[in-house]
């Protein structure tokens, strides 16, 4: 039993859930409250990062759902990671050591339809990225003009006391404003105008990103040293998640792409001949022989129709096919002719019928009006209206 659910609760998982769901609901948060895109919800991507260390980790899971909180803080579990090196380690980043030889990685999520997961595509993506100022070749000014900063006397960060309660202080170190923690600054006039002593200009970077077929939903493409650049530092790269988009006709499933179709209840017993629009725009006909009966939710598949195998794309996936029958609405046959669809139809089941049986009428339901009472919203104080979403006809 699981003892609290509240890291499942902010990845939006259920505890149940699978590794792979875990992944994927981190992968869409992580990417949402990144403080490279949300400044603001820096606290949320703390709490998000904390919750996917832990019950993507089976041996921490394992204690979180038997203790709680508690217990991953009383067993020494607690890693001391930040979120930016489980973000990194995530999309494949390398951690805290890697960012201190490179630049921090760049990470994009870009949305593509199935069609061109099937089909392959290429796509131009417009970024802002750092590099490293022309004019100043990145020394940020005039050569050795630099200066130390006066605001943190050099040390790059500064430290603010805060009162917590009588008797109680707290320290708070942060980086230096001024020097953005260099410990070293330009004066205005020997500042660098291009990029005003930051080292650095934005500029914009057009990628072509060539969507292989047969990728899937989460898969990375990465752009090696195209990150963000910063002087003495390798620069990161650039890192593209796909984020496939739902389609109105197939589902994917792995290398396989599954459809409903609906017949109707005459082709389910007589036999019918369909066709079905495959995502490169070719057109499959399937088809039935008179007598093969298709039950309602009855399966079929079609080999190699489904999804290219990545780096194989002449090998597909199956296409699965579940039917779905469409019944006729009631009184549909005139009474007279029940008789002659009846002597075509496999005999009833006799039923033996004895005095001491009770016959009893079948009424229609409103599952609506069912669901409302078992969540206690039926308006019981209205004596009109019919308890339980359920009535029968009066004769």
């Amino acid at each position: 039993m699981v003892h609290e659910t509240g890291y499942y609760d902010l990845l939006g998982v259920s505890p149940k859930a699978s590794m792979d769901e875990i992944k994927k609901a981190y992968r869409k948060l992580a990417l949402k409250y990144h403080p490279d895109k949300n400044p603001n919800e820096g606290e949320k991507f703390k709490l998000i990062s904390q919750a996917y260390e832990v019950v993507s980790d089976p041996k921490k899971r394992d204690l979180y759902d038997q203790g709680g909180e508690q217990a991953i803080k009383e067993g020494g579990m607690n890693s001391g990671a930040s979120p930016m090196d489980i973000f990194d380690m995530f999309f494949g980043g390398g951690g805290r050591m890697q960012r201190e030889r490179r630049g921090k990685n760049v990470v994009h999520q870009l949305a593509v339809t199935l069609e061109e997961m099937y089909n392959g595509s290429t796509r131009k993506l417009g970024l802002q990225k750092n590099v490293i100022c022309e004019k100043c070749d990145g020394y940020g000014g005039k050569k050795g003009a630099l200066e130390k900063c006066s605001n943190c006397k050099g040390r790059g960060v500064q430290i603010r006391v805060q009162q917590l309660g009588p008797g109680m202080i707290q320290q708070i170190q942060s980086m230096c404003p001024d020097c953005q923690g260099q410990g070293e600054k330009f004066n205005s006039k020997d500042r660098c105008k291009n990029c005003n002593g930051h080292k650095v200009e934005r500029k914009k970077k057009i990628l072509e990103v060539h969507i292989d077929k047969g990728m899937k939903d989460g898969q990375k493409i990465t752009f090696h040293g195209e990150g963000d650049q910063e002087p003495g530092l390798e620069p990161g790269d650039v890192i593209i998640v796909l984020d496939q988009k739902e389609h109105p006709r197939f589902q994917r499933q792995g290398n396989d792409l599954i459809m409903k179709m609906d017949i109707k209840l005459a082709e389910a017993l007589c036999g019918f001949r369909k066709t079905i629009q495959t995502l490169d725009n070719r057109m499959l006909i399937v088809s039935t022989k008179p007598g093969e009966v298709i039950k309602h939710n009855d399966i079929k598949f079609v080999q190699n129709e489904g999804m290219p195998i990545h780096r194989d794309p002449y090998e597909r996936g199956m296409l699965i096919v579940q039917f779905q029958v469409e019944f006729p609405e009631n009184h549909w046959l005139p009474e007279h002719l029940m008789f002659q669809l009846e002597r075509l139809l496999p005999p009833r089941e006799d039923v033996m019928i004895t005095d001491d049986m009770e016959e009893v009428d079948l009424c229609e339901v409103d599952l609506n009006s069912q669901q409302k009472r078992y969540h206690g919203e039926a308006y019981e104080e209205d004596e009109e209206r019919p308890r339980g979403g359920v009535q029968c006809q009066t004769q």
